[in-house]
């Protein structure tokens, strides 16, 4: 069995539950949704959607994304093509609520079962709280006594048992559905349907899990503690694999394929999953894993007792962590020790750097951050420093020489007297007015535009081939099978746009970059592949703009600006979140400062768009 909690109805509920929250995710590409409830009125946007074709779906069986998770489910195979029409229905919300409740109901009248699955969920809930406690205070610490605790503590109040019990039961849920979307199954292998596309973690199943836990109203931050836990499940699945491989005991095809499952999770993350010698690798973690193993390691059977102790030895020695990644091949440098394979064009710079506090802790999601407007090097870290988020973090410096180029020339022009009377006059609004063509700007402000011009146009070319270049990264796996997240600003914005745009020309790529978020971005409303590059981002798509980045106007030119920038203007595509922070910043160049006051508002790891308003910033 999948799980010794969750009976056969309640599997098949959850199994229903991620199918048809792949099936609004994508839905909700194309549809773009207010921060309502289930039972509130749709966006009136829902009503022109277009249904898409049956192997279009997420849920088809083609894609390899929901058969190989009913498979780890152990759901009768003969019930899949019911989950799947069922989440391929126009209106499934009603099922939604009735899948929820089957999953919170007990199946037996058995006390003792019910005892012991209480406290197996019991436990998996107190070290979820745990982590989830440490990743919000950012003290490992934290969660290192709050693990101990959990071991011996219990239920004060039995009143509210039937409550905690439920909530109890959603971890648990979650836990094994995770697991379920990092297993490598086989299943060509079974006759059962089609293998999986993408190995490892894909965007698209993080942006259902996002969706599911939204619905079962689990804070995010405690996910992202269960994606921890399952990381550390997938190594002491391969230390206890590695010790297995002394003795000779014969095991059946479905053993192996259960345990390899597993295993599949511990290649998934490219080598930082095993390297855990910071925060996870803290021996008072590794302590308080091990005073659970009792009870924890029975929600997943075949990893055993044996295998969560194994975290307490793997863990707590870097030596033996290295050893265990080597020995699945998952120690590689990944982004920050891998050169470029290949340059694009005349390309010199392009390195990534870490950022934050995240490595090395088993994360299971990587944020990438660009900078696209900087006056020297430490503008291309010091913008993203501050951002509080729990993701493995990396900055991409790009070109640096031809950024900070193009940023200073734009400054210098700025602080002319010249600059400072065309803005006296108002020039600079007829530029954004996108009506009057360049030879009718006054002649001071041409001659400012082909100043910057030279420099503006090496850069725009350079970052169409960095953003090829990223796209080239990803496609190789260099960031480990994981969801990525993608932030740029300026020029940045539009590396993480052509790189979008790459991706969705070379082929099917749509499970690796979960989000996306553009801000200040100098990209053509029109003639570029929006809708394409929409597809390739699983979750939100967020532009950023302000309606007065005259800058942009300049560099940019009346010509193209008779096409739309969307820098300056919402984007008119469906399934992108238009965010408009006019009243937040003064001109482009205050993106550099104002990222993490963006972000922050964002709330990027809310499912539903989101943008709480923020004070204008006093003149």
């Amino acid at each position: 069995m999948a799980s010794s909690t969750l009976g056969q109805t309640q599997r098949y509920a959850a199994g229903a539950l991620l199918a048809l929250a792949l099936r609004q995710a994508q839905t909700h590409q194309t549809v773009l949704l207010g921060s309502h409830g289930l039972d509130d009125e749709p966006h009136p946007d829902e009503a022109t959607a277009v249904e898409p074709d049956a192997r279009d779906l997420w849920t088809h069986e083609s894609r390899g994304l929901l058969r190989p998770v009913l498979r780890f489910l152990e759901i009768d195979p003969k019930a899949w093509a019911g989950v799947e029409k069922t989440a391929a229905s126009s209106d499934p919300k009603h099922h939604i609520g009735a899948f929820l409740r089957k999953i919170l109901e007990d199946e037996d009248d058995d006390e003792k079962a019910r005892s012991e699955r209480s406290d197996q969920e019991l436990a998996l809930a107190k070290a979820v709280d745990a982590m989830a406690m440490g990743l919000e205070c950012g003290i490992i610490e934290t969660a290192a006594e709050a693990l101990k605790s959990a071991s011996c503590s219990s239920d004060d109040d039995p009143g509210s048992s039937s409550a905690r019990c439920k909530d109890y039961r959603k971890m648990a849920v979650l836990y094994m559905l995770l697991s379920a979307c990092v297993a490598d199954v086989n299943m060509a292998e079974e006759g059962m349907g089609s293998p999986r596309v993408t190995k490892g973690y894909d965007a698209r199943h993080r942006v259902a899990l996002r969706l599911l836990a939204t619905w079962l109203d689990v804070k995010w931050s405690k996910m992202e503690a269960v994606e921890i836990m399952v990381a550390c499940s997938a190594m002491a699945a391969a230390k206890e694999e590695e010790q297995s491989r002394e003795n000779s005991s014969p095991r059946s095809r479905w053993e192996n394929w259960k345990r390899g499952g597993i295993i599949g999770a511990a290649a998934l993350t490219g080598g930082t999953l095993m390297a855990i010698s910071g925060g996870l690798a803290a021996p008072a973690i590794a302590a308080g894993f091990t005073s659970l193993v009792p009870t924890l390691h029975t929600l997943v059977p075949i990893i055993g007792a044996s295998g969560f102790a194994a975290i307490a030895t793997a863990a707590g020695h870097t030596a033996g962590s290295v050893a265990v990644a080597a020995s699945f091949g998952a120690a590689g440098a990944g982004l920050t020790g891998t050169k470029m394979a290949t340059r694009i064009g005349n390309v010199k710079e392009f390195e990534f750097k870490t950022i934050g506090a995240n490595h090395s802790r088993g994360r299971l999601a990587v944020g990438i951050c660009i900078s696209g407007f900087a006056f020297t090097e430490e503008d291309y870290s010091k913008p993203w420093e501050g951002w509080k988020t729990n993701l493995e973090r990396y900055i991409l410096q790009w070109e640096s020489k031809h950024v900070i180029a193009v940023s200073t020339a734009i400054q210098d022009w700025l602080a002319s007297r010249v600059a400072l009377e065309l803005m006296r006059e108002g020039a600079m609004q007829t530029v954004l007015s996108g009506i009057v063509s360049a030879f009718a700007w006054p002649a001071t402000l041409v001659s400012a535009a082909d100043f910057i011009d030279s420099k503006w146009t090496v850069a725009i070319d350079r970052s169409d081939k960095a953003g090829k270049m990223l796209a080239d990264v990803l496609l190789n796996g260099l960031q480990g099978s994981r969801p990525v997240t993608l932030v740029g600003f300026s020029l940045g914005a539009r590396v993480v746009f052509k790189c979008l745009q790459e991706l969705a020309q070379v082929g099917n790529n749509e499970g690796i970059v979960e989000r996306a978020v553009l801000i200040g971005a100098p990209v053509s409303v029109q003639g570029e592949m929006w809708e394409s590059a929409r597809k390739m981002v699983a979750g939100r798509f967020v532009n950023v703009y302000s309606t007065n980045d005259w800058i942009l106007g300049i560099t940019f030119r009346a010509s193209l600006l008779t096409q739309g920038l969307a820098g300056i203007q919402a984007v008119q595509v469906p399934g992108v979140e238009n965010v408009d922070v006019t009243e937040l910043v003064f001109g482009h160049s205050s993106y550099r400062s104002l990222v993490q006051e963006i972000l922050g508002h964002l709330e990027l790891n809310s499912y539903f768009p989101v943008f709480h308003p923020c004070t204008p910033r006093a003149k």
